[in-house]
């Protein structure tokens, strides 16, 4: 049960602060916050050069900016799991390749539905805002029934996505109740949208335990990268449920 009991992001789990053993300066929720929004701005920088040049280009030139920010996120990502200790130098370059895919994403989606992307920012800045005020305030608790829940609630989708990405790829298989922009399609969304900013509790645990534990300084980067993860899935689902309400 013990193992079952971490945040289902794979960067912010109750082992990734164990083993870190604090050399110097510790690790403060200040500092975790101020490098989150450092991390903002460089996803911010590459989002919108990629964001500029799906404006002022055909839309292919800005495919192989997207594909290479998600590949390359996603192994740096891997890398900065693994070597915490990198964190300080590799959590930036993350939000850069990633700012470099959702520039590209959320280019394709105003072109569709004019206004959409600036929407989904507020959304997930105030689902932010929204969620942190609730924990701080104690409205809702990281309780151990509340983690096995969201957990498994995100486990789930993790399995469906998948499943659904090797039927539509080797058997062109798809599941137009879900993606479609009808009632189900709409509350799936929905549903995960809410699953995921329930991540961001078990994110802010996780942090204000690696605080309290005395984490060494370097520990704020992995904080914040944790955190950055969890908000680009949530700005991503955002995305996918106002363009299924558009299209209505």
């Amino acid at each position: 049960m013990a193992g079952l009991l971490r945040t289902s992001n794979p960067a912010l789990n109750e082992r990734a602060f164990k083993g870190q053993v604090a050399v110097g300066d510790l690790m403060t929720l200040q500092g975790t916050v101020n490098k989150t929004g450092l991390l903002l701005l460089c996803v911010v920088a590459t989002a919108a050069w990629t964001w500029g040049l799906s404006h002022s280009n055909t839309p292919e030139a800005v495919y192989p900016w997207m594909i290479g920010g998600f590949l390359g996120g996603f192994v740096v990502a891997l890398v900065t799991i693994f070597r915490k200790t990198w964190s300080p130098f590799t959590a930036p370059m993350y939000a850069l390749l990633e700012g470099l895919a959702l520039g590209g994403i959320s280019a394709f989606f105003e072109k569709m539905y004019p206004g959409v992307a600036i929407q989904a920012v507020g959304l997930t800045l105030g689902t932010l805002f929204v969620m942190l005020l609730a924990y701080k305030t104690g409205m809702i608790r990281a309780t151990q029934g509340f983690k096995i829940g969201v957990i498994a609630a995100t486990g789930g989708i993790a399995v469906f996505y998948l499943v659904e990405m090797v039927l539509g790829f080797f058997f062109h298989i798809q599941v137009p109740a879900i993606n479609g922009s009808g009632p189900w399609g709409i509350a799936f969304s929905l549903f995960v949208v809410v699953i995921a900013a329930l991540n961001l509790v078990l994110d802010f645990n996780m942090i204000e335990t690696g605080v309290s534990g005395g984490a060494p300084k370097y520990m704020e980067w992995y904080g914040a990268f944790g955190l950055m993860v969890t908000l680009i899935w949530l700005y991503l689902e955002i995305l996918r449920l106002l363009g299924k309400a558009r299209r209505r």
